[in-house]
């Protein structure tokens, strides 16, 4: 039923009381606001001026990049974190900061084989929009550059079974001057379908406590999947993944296993293979909603 004309002029003030707060309420929470946004940004302030004074001291040395660390930092934030504001927000606010923080401490340069426009933008997310990032053509350019020193870290995509051989760069990575040191993105709010991909840079990375770690193992002799898993297992190193590529009679393979795994490690020994080195690590990454 249509209200008459007569009713019209008192509905309305009513509606539109239920649509939108009071004056004097709205200007409390946009003050509210306002003394929030300059305490938060106060804080952001004096962080930027402990880590100008911890380069300043030379306390650390090295590659900017800290990846174990960032990855404690965020999971300590993650696991605090409730309310409305969703984890993957904070999680990006925080990739600025501390891709700030790196850059603070010596800057660097992205080298990104973005085979599609999703793995751009994962190296972009994560290291931070004001970071310089060159896209390259093929992963060994990606590689070339961080070698040269042009670049202080390469993305490369996560490998696959069976991909091209000029995408299958683990197969030649030169270890251990050059070294998986993190997977991306470190957080995604759901399991399945996400993209990623690998971060390679000079030296070792740093362990964040929950960390896994990439092998290269060569064999002459040819072996299957089953038995190669086996000789793993038997070594104490049970992979968690295994990708097979067979080229001019040898027989490589890629192992992903639980902790941090380095040259000198006795399980590595133990190993019945022709070789067996490590490719570095990374912290592992967090999936599903938190909060």
């Amino acid at each position: 039923m249509t209200p008459s004309p007569d009713l019209a002029p008192d509905l309305a003030p009513g509606l539109a009381t239920a649509a939108r707060p009071a004056p004097d309420a709205l200007a409390a929470a946009r003050a509210e606001i306002d003394a929030l946004d300059d305490a938060l940004h106060e804080l952001v302030m004096r962080r930027a001026e402990v880590v100008a004074r911890l380069a300043a001291s030379r306390a650390k040395t090295g590659s900017p990049l800290r990846p174990g660390r960032e990855a404690m930092i965020l999971r300590r934030l993650l696991s605090r974190h409730h309310g409305p504001l969703p984890a993957e927000a904070l999680v990006r606010v925080w990739r600025e900061i501390l891709a700030s923080s790196s850059a603070q401490q010596g800057g660097f340069t992205v080298a990104a084989y973005a085979r599609s426009p999703e793995h751009g933008r994962l190296a972009r997310e994560h290291f931070g929009s004001l970071t310089p990032l060159r896209s390259l053509p093929t992963a060994s350019r990606a590689l070339a550059a961080v070698a040269a020193g042009e670049a202080q870290v390469a993305v490369l995509p996560l490998p696959e079974e069976g991909e091209a051989p000029e995408d299958a760069w683990w197969t030649s990575l030169d270890s251990p001057r050059l070294q998986v040191v993190a997977r991306l993105p470190f957080y995604a709010p759901r399991r399945d379908g996400v993209p990623e991909a690998l971060a390679v840079a000079p030296g070792a990375p740093d362990p964040s406590g929950a960390d896994r770690s990439l092998l290269r193992i060569e064999a002459v002799a040819d072996r299957s999947r089953a038995q190669l898993a086996g000789a793993l297992t038997a070594a104490g190193l049970p992979p968690r993944l295994l990708l097979l590529r067979r080229e001019g009679g040898v027989l490589r393979a890629l192992a992903e296993v639980d902790g941090v795994l380095a040259e000198g490690d006795p399980r590595l020994a133990a190993l019945a293979v022709d070789r067996a080195l490590p490719l570095g690590f990374y912290a592992v990454p967090e999936r599903g909603v938190i909060g």
